[in-house]
């Protein structure tokens, strides 16, 4: 059955360019405690126009988990994470995939870096070492977990293994809860 939100809008195929009816919005403020950047927008959370949608994501579980929200939030609720002080957005905003799908021109690591620069929150925490490697221009293999030495001004920058359910192999939550310490719960 075809959640409302999806039911007048097509399917769409399993990567490619986002059609302008399946965009979701950068959820950012001035002066977050913390934004979480992904790589782009997975099929599911494209269909469904939210971030982390697919049942198999850990993101939302592993923000309550650690400390980050009061309640488990559910991916349509996103925009609530502006209650807990904390933002979203992705490298790539016009396409949809998995990682190993989207082409190379996909990231816009100069667009992600204006938008950090004017937001200015305290710590950009990439959700996956390929969404990092693509901001930083560096291959996933010299890319470690956890707080970078690179800062974007005052905004300091943190690597978390992906919570993908295709990632799954890579989880570590004591990541994330190093992350919660640092921006406080």
């Amino acid at each position: 059955m075809r959640d409302w939100r999806t039911a007048n809008l097509p399917d769409l195929p399993r990567h490619g360019v986002l059609p302008e009816s399946h965009l979701v919005p950068d959820l950012l403020v001035p002066d977050l405690r913390l934004v979480f950047c992904g790589t782009a927008l997975g099929r599911r959370s494209a269909q469904a126009r939210a971030y982390y949608a697919h049942p198999g994501n850990l993101f939302w579980r592993a923000l309550h988990e650690i400390g980050l929200t009061r309640e488990r939030l559910a991916p349509a609720d996103y925009a609530r994470l502006l209650e807990h002080g904390i933002g979203l957005t992705d490298l790539a905003k016009r396409h949809f995939g998995n990682d190993a799908e989207l082409p190379g021109d996909a990231f816009d690591a100069a667009a992600l870096r204006g938008k950090i620069e004017v937001a200015r929150p305290r710590m950009l925490a990439f959700t996956s070492k390929t969404a990092a490697g693509g901001f930083l221009g560096r291959p996933t293999g010299r890319i470690s977990l956890g707080l970078q030495s690179e800062t974007v001004g005052p905004t300091r920058l943190f690597v978390l293994p992906s919570p993908s359910g295709t990632a799954r192999g890579y989880w570590d939550i004591g990541t994330w809860h190093e992350l919660a310490g640092l921006v406080g719960r």
